[in-house]
């Protein structure tokens, strides 16, 4: 299943439209619409907004993994950040591949530049 094929199943399932989709992430309806009817995915810069807007975590999207019923709170964030997270954090970026230290910075590009 591709990403795009993924993000309709769970905005059907939550009862999204694409217009309402649009309305919270600020994506056009034409280019919600391209995804479907082009069999294209949406860019890296519109996963995070699209996983907000879904409250849904990126791996979710991405894989179809970790699916779970959220209760109007993001599932992969902690609420209350441990005193040690940012030294694990660093720890855990030292033992990822390329790949994974490359997607991790993207996100990280992503959410500075997400209105809260």
């Amino acid at each position: 299943m591709t990403i795009s094929e993924r993000m309709f199943q769970i905005m059907e399932e939550q009862g999204v439209s694409q217009y309402r989709l649009s309305k919270m992430t600020g994506i056009s309806t034409k280019t919600i619409s391209d995804w479907r009817s082009k069999k294209t995915n949406p860019g890296a810069d519109k996963i995070m907004v699209i996983c907000e807007a879904l409250q849904i975590s990126p791996e979710t999207l991405l894989t179809g993994r970790g699916r779970t019923e959220t209760s109007g709170s993001l599932p992969y964030i902690d609420t209350e950040i441990k005193e040690d997270a940012e030294e694990q954090l660093v720890d855990s970026f030292r033992t990822f591949s390329e790949v994974k230290k490359r997607r991790l910075l993207a996100y990280m590009n992503m959410l500075e530049n997400t209105k809260e």
